[in-house]
């Protein structure tokens, strides 16, 4: 009997297969079926898109209209010139051995963007001090295409990560990154909960799949299993599911995708969020029916690797039973 060739056809059904045993079909089926159909809309004849990023014009107009304003040089400067934002969320129901808990929070790396950036988020996170490591999505450059650049940066990434690290998608991810992810050794929460023990004392880490395009997340799923009084923290890669998230009794949310604007007037006011919710919810620390949330703006760049009048940042969380 001879073996079965190693067609891209074949690869196709046994990453499908694959991704059958990890999320069930019905979602592995859903993720695959949207993005199949996006890429169509990408690369088809009439070029239409979901996303700024996707119209192939769009990186070489902003960045002529940037150096035409002489702010392009200053903006990619400071794409690369990340810092280190502390937030603390005060949790009175906090588990005594949870104390001063950190959490480094790393979101939009988009990896295969630009290597000096990513340079630079490796070597900011090199001496930081934290217990746990979790990342909001957005990997890779595109919505659409390849994904092996954006594996390849996040391996390296995983090698200067200390400890565990636990992840969700966001939309610029193909689902068909989970297997590598997974076996770099990134916890991929999709719609699931998993259980954080520190000193025999247990806090509850949930994640939700993309709520932005895909709109593939399930609350209910990743937070049933969450018992009565647990401190449930839940990681998104956007803050549009605010309001549903705060209903369901989350404590904590954290997330990224709107990269705090990206480019902004001074005083740090973002031309676009490209998300739908609030404003204030935009960036940075935010409250909403007793739950906190954080909204970071990320590391790395969207469309053009420039940023104007809005840092890049990785975030330091602690967690306190201490008053506000």
């Amino acid at each position: 009997m001879t073996a079965r060739a190693h067609t891209p056809e074949n690869q196709d059904e046994l990453l499908e297969y694959r991704l059958s045993l990890r999320l069930g079909p019905v979602h592995a089926r859903q993720r695959l079926g949207i993005e199949r159909e996006a890429e169509a809309l990408v690369f088809g004849k009439d070029h239409r898109s979901f996303h700024l990023e996707n119209i192939t014009s769009a990186p070489g107009f902003i960045r002529f209209c940037l150096k035409m304003a002489g702010l392009f040089r200053r903006g990619q400067e400071n794409s690369r010139k990340l810092t280190v934002a502390r937030n603390h969320f005060h949790l009175p129901d906090l588990p005594e051995a949870f104390e001063g808990f950190r959490i480094l929070h790393l979101t939009d790396l988009h990896v295969d963007m630009d290597e000096a950036n990513l340079q630079a988020v490796m070597q900011i996170i090199e001496p930081l001090q934290y217990d746990l490591c979790v990342l909001t999505g957005d990997y890779r450059k595109q919505t659409w295409g390849p994904v092996d650049a954006a594996l390849d940066g996040m391996s390296r990434l995983r090698s200067s990560i200390r400890g565990q690290a636990c992840a969700v998608l966001g939309n610029h991810d193909s689902v068909r990154m989970l297997p590598g992810l997974e076996d770099m050794g990134y916890t991929l929460l999709m719609n699931e909960m998993l259980p954080i023990r520190y000193k025999n004392e247990e806090i509850y880490l949930a994640g939700v799949d993309d709520a932005h395009f895909y709109k593939a997340h399930n609350l209910h799923q990743a937070g049933n299993d969450i018992p009565a009084g647990g401190v449930g923290i839940l990681l998104s890669h956007t803050p549009e599911i605010w309001r549903e998230a705060a209903h369901a009794g989350y404590d904590v949310f954290l997330c990224g995708h709107t990269h705090g604007g990206q480019i902004c007037l001074p005083g740090g006011i973002p031309v676009t969020l490209d998300s739908d919710c609030p404003r204030h919810l935009g960036r940075g620390y935010w409250r909403a029916n007793g739950m906190q949330g954080y909204t970071s703006p990320g590391a790395g760049t969207s469309v053009v690797n420039v940023r104007l009048n809005c840092p890049p940042e990785v975030t330091i969380h602690t967690l306190t039973r201490g008053p506000r």
